[in-house]
């Protein structure tokens, strides 16, 4: 495959992104291939430390990351971007810009299982009115309505979601280069 995969890890804060995505670096690293995990806590204090959490800042923060993966898969390397991207729109135009290999994964758990995963205490401060326009208290998260994959990471252990999601790759991943030939 000459394209890197783009898979687009989006998701409640605290639903599970980010540990599924390096579960996901570590299969790559194992088959020797050219990976770059994106997650949004690193990237808000990197190239979009300028930016805050309205609704316009957020679509400039995923429209930044979206042109990065899209340089990343154009030059042969798979890339896992872990954010919440509430809105569907905003995904739909990643979409719509990185092409077929553009992979959505909607990493399911509910508000009240995100609230009791919450180590930073995000959720109880976002409830007192300390942040605002934070996802799954002041503002919507859009389910996705056609993922390429669903996780429940409520019903499957960060395992069983991972191995779901590498046999989704290695299925298109095969298919795509059996058509090469």
């Amino acid at each position: 495959m000459k394209n890197g995969i783009v898979l687009w890890l989006t998701g409640l804060p605290c639903s599970g992104k980010t540990t599924l995505s390096l579960g996901i670096e570590e299969y790559f690293r194992q088959k020797d291939l050219p990976f770059q995990r994106l997650d949004g806590d690193v990237v808000r204090t990197t190239i979009s430390k300028d930016l805050g959490f309205s609704k316009a800042d957020r679509e400039a923060n995923i429209e930044r990351l979206s042109y990065v993966a899209q340089m990343l898969a154009n030059n042969g390397i798979n890339v896992s971007m872990a954010f919440v991207s509430p809105y569907r729109h905003m995904r739909e135009r990643a979409r719509a810009l990185i092409g077929e290999n553009f992979v959505e994964v909607y990493v399911r758990a509910s508000v009240k299982k995100c609230m009791e995963r919450d180590v930073k205490g995000m959720y109880a401060k976002a409830k007192r009115g300390e942040i605002k326009d934070f996802t799954g208290v002041q503002d919507p998260f859009e389910e996705p309505t056609k993922p390429e994959i669903v996780v429940d990471t409520e019903k499957e252990s960060i395992d069983e979601s991972v191995q779901k999601i590498i046999a989704y790759i290695e299925k298109k991943y095969n298919d795509a280069k059996k058509h090469s030939h």
